[in-house]
């Protein structure tokens, strides 16, 4: 092929998380290059177990696992964002998995009973004084805040261990406002 790509082979095999079942596998069916990209040895993996492709160029994988874990119970427009900001790390759009941190901070509000349109820092205002951010979570609030505001208004980029940090804290607080209050029994009628 005039691009260097070959058709299915048996390459090397490599144990690695597939980014899109999350099971950890070993492959040894694939795409190499026979040239090298940016200096780098290529290769397209094929999971044994979905069957999905992930691109290596070196170390890099896309698509990486994405962090935190499925939090049930969530309204389905909030859920989407949360899981936005999980899969835009797993691609490497770190500075974009910020934004949507910040954007799910406002629609959580929402969800909860904040009026639409108000400022930003008076939808965090209401998750704390409605009792939807536990004891010391304040600070962490804050944070989403003030790295959603500097990736929004700085010219910088923000990294994995930012975007990783809040959907952290965002899967947190999901649980804390949504999936430990709907798994609660319900109590007996006096």
């Amino acid at each position: 092929m005039s691009n260097g790509w070959n058709h299915t082979a048996k390459i090397e095999s490599l144990s690695f998380e597939c980014g899109f079942c999350n099971n950890k596998v070993a492959s040894d069916i694939g795409f190499f290059n026979n040239n090298n990209i940016d200096g780098l040895r290529a290769r397209i993996r094929i999971c044994p177990h979905c069957s999905k492709p992930t691109f290596f160029l070196g170390s890099k994988k896309l698509p990486d696992i994405s962090p935190g874990n499925d939090v049930k119970s969530v309204p389905e427009e909030v859920h989407a964002l949360y899981q936005e900001a999980r899969n835009c790390i797993s691609i490497s759009a770190y500075t974009a998995s910020v934004l949507i941190s910040r954007k799910l901070l406002m629609n959580i509000a929402v969800s909860q009973g904040a009026k639409e349109n108000l400022r930003f820092i008076e939808y965090v205002d209401f998750l704390a004084e409605n009792g939807f951010v536990p004891p010391n979570g304040r600070g962490w609030v804050d944070h989403i805040r003030k790295k959603g505001n500097e990736a929004t208004h700085e010219i910088s980029l923000m990294d994995r261990d930012d975007a990783t940090e809040l959907v952290t804290f965002s899967e947190m607080l999901l649980k804390f406002i949504f999936e430990f209050p709907a798994s609660v029994p319900a109590l007996p009628s006096a």
